[in-house]
């Protein structure tokens, strides 16, 4: 992937079962995003250096407060600015103040449908998805 030579945007999907991976990846190429993949942490964190994505996607499995914290040190290992959002997905409930814990911009959710997060991903990166 040559971000020179196309300006759509990054997204960096960090998700550690291949299948989910996968889905993700086709859904979010409709919409006319490039993707990159990551299966875990030091994965996303070498994925985040090579690609400099311009969203970064964490869904692991885990405890929120593991997967947020996953998703800090990918920002900080990779040299992550805070003008890149980070969307963390967890299963579980997020204690408040957690989101603190990688940044201003992370936005903690699981979206009941796909729709959700293509709206949200849409916002953060100040485009309107194609209609599917």
């Amino acid at each position: 992937m040559d971000k020179k030579n196309d300006m759509s945007p990054i997204i960096l999907v960090v998700e550690d079962v291949q299948e989910t991976r996968e889905g993700i990846k086709k859904l979010l190429l409709v919409d006319g995003y490039l993707i990159a993949l990551a299966r875990d942490e030091q994965d996303g964190i070498e994925s985040a250096r090579r690609q400099r994505p311009d969203l970064i996607l964490v869904s692991l499995a885990g405890i929120p407060r593991e997967v947020i914290l996953s998703a800090r040190r990918i920002r900080e290992s990779a040299a992550i600015g805070e003008d890149v959002p980070v969307v963390v997905f967890c299963i579980d409930d997020i204690a408040p103040g957690d989101e603190v814990a990688i940044g201003e911009n992370v936005h903690l959710t699981r979206p009941d449908n796909f729709n959700q997060l293509r709206s949200l991903l849409a916002r953060l990166l100040q485009r309107i998805p194609k209609a599917a």
